[in-house]
């Protein structure tokens, strides 16, 4: 069931809402940026996310393809989301879970996790082992 959830970076700086169906599968990858960032994303797709305040206190970090675009609150280092521009499904959020202020434990408990092998890029298959994801 799709819910409205809000959310912020740590220094509150950027702030957002998702509407976000928690039922559906969220992910964990191992690529090099989401192993190092314990990225954790549910989908939302346009219209679905909406950037409240902090668009100035955003940067952006491009590298390889160069299609996804990974922001970052510049004062506190965290983040809240990123954009997939090149995706099966078309255009796409991804919100991370750990930056909702709203969501309860049980909610992320029950979340259901998709592990992606996203360093050797088999998107459509877990990596051998992700237990540490």
């Amino acid at each position: 069931m799709e819910k409205t959830y809000h959310g912020s970076c740590h220094c509150g700086a950027v702030t957002f809402e998702a509407d976000l169906d928690l039922s559906q599968p969220t992910y964990r990858c191992n690529c090099s940026i989401c192993r190092r960032t314990r990225f954790w994303p549910a989908i939302a797709r346009a219209g679905q996310f909406r950037l409240l305040t902090g668009q100035a206190e955003l940067t952006q970090y491009l590298f390889n393809t160069r299609k996804n675009q990974h922001y970052f609150c510049k004062h506190c280092g965290v983040r809240c989301f990123g954009i997939g521009t090149e995706t099966p499904t078309g255009l796409m959020y991804g919100v991370n879970l750990g930056c909702l202020d709203d969501v309860s434990d049980t909610e992320l408990a029950q979340a259901p996790i998709t592990y992606v092998d996203g360093r050797d890029e088999h998107w459509d298959r877990p990596p051998a082992v992700f237990a540490h994801l």
